[in-house]
């Protein structure tokens, strides 16, 4: 199971060292008479590289629109800029392009032309971060397999925007003004391969319904979040990384066994209003709970397995898994209690 996590998380987190060395092979193939005709067409407010011919860097121009990209581009580098408007006519030639970064600019919801994304049929990566969109932008490429909105106005996110996007890996929505009332039951539905979703700095008070089974990495930081509702998890089996770090959680806000979840290697709850530690599961690794309201700790009572048992498990058995744990900012006196170190024995670093 953990074997199969980090290999997910590998594909994901290293999808673009797949472009590049693709892209390389193209780079090492290309004749150098060639160079002229590529530097040539390349649009005069931008930098075209002669030993990378399929990227176009436009960025830091100071350019209120988008000029005509080249039909060889499959990276547009756009960011830092004053675009406020997306029209299809820079993009007419445009049918080979996988990337697309205009973060930074001054794009709204109605300076998009509709359908304007959705004709980019092989695009994977589009990063509309720091811009002035108020709902999520549709319809989108059936293809896409990384969209960042961060740090945007969104409060909206239309009806099936997500439906066809099967491809999707990762969505990150943080930073922008997002409530209970725009994450709908279908909201999420046709994201199968969803593994990294992003809503933290919003205004949630409540977990988001009907999450895509596939979840890896589920970040809910910077909300206003004070319930975990009974076997939340059980609907996303899959969750490894889950961030809740600056909500409004309370022991009462936990139900038993809350977060004893064998998929979770990483929970943080740092910042919120705990007075205990809660039960959490032997597969646990990383543990984050400072700055809460925690008194005291019990090793015996929060250990996942009987202390008496454990040296029948041995090494190789179902010992605690946990290696680190954070305490800082409770009001928990040093020195560590013996039976925490007793219960979890492959622990490195304690913070208290």
């Amino acid at each position: 199971m953990i074997l199969k996590v980090y290999t997910s998380l590998l594909l994901l987190f290293l999808a673009n060292s797949v472009w590049t060395r693709t892209v390389r092979q193209v780079y090492d193939d290309l004749d150098p008479d060639h160079w002229s005709h590529y530097t040539s067409e390349c649009p005069q407010e931008c930098f075209c590289p002669p030993s990378f011919p399929n990227a176009l860097y436009c960025d830091n121009k100071g350019l209120k629109e988008i000029p005509p990209i080249p039909a060889r581009i499959w990276y547009l580098y756009l960011q830092n800029n004053q675009i406020e408007t997306l029209s299809e006519k820079p993009f007419v030639n445009a049918t080979h392009l996988r990337w697309i970064n205009l973060n930074k600019n001054k794009i709204t919801n109605s300076g998009i032309e509709g359908g304007v994304l959705s004709k980019l049929k092989r695009l994977l990566y589009l990063f509309l971060e720091d811009n002035e969109l108020e709902e999520v932008p549709a319809p989108l490429p059936v293809g896409l397999e990384q969209l960042r909105l961060a740090r945007n106005k969104i409060s909206k996110i239309p009806e099936g925007v997500f439906s066809h996007l099967e491809n999707l890996t990762m969505l990150d929505l943080h930073q922008n003004s997002l409530l209970d009332s725009a994450l709908q039951s279908d909201t999420f539905q046709g994201l199968n391969n969803l593994m990294q979703l992003n809503i933290a700095k919003n205004s949630l008070k409540k977990m988001p319904l009907s999450l895509p089974a596939n979840t890896l990495q589920l970040f809910l930081d910077n909300n206003s979040i004070e319930v975990i509702p009974e076997n939340y998890f059980s609907a996303i089996p899959k969750v490894t990384f889950l961030r809740l770090n600056y909500n409004k959680l309370s022991d009462d806000g936990i139900p038993p066994n809350g977060f004893n979840v064998s998929s979770i290697l990483d929970l943080q709850l740092s910042h919120n209003q705990l007075t205990k530690i809660p039960p959490i599961n032997a597969h646990l690794e990383h543990l984050h709970l400072d700055h809460n309201k925690i008194k005291s700790v019990n090793g015996t009572q929060i250990c996942p397995v009987s202390i008496a048992l454990e040296d029948d498990y041995g090494y190789y058995g179902n010992i605690p898994r946990l290696r680190y744990l954070r305490l800082d900012g409770n009001e928990i006196q040093p020195p560590i209690p013996l039976d925490i170190m007793i219960c979890f024995r492959l622990l490195q670093a304690v913070v208290i």
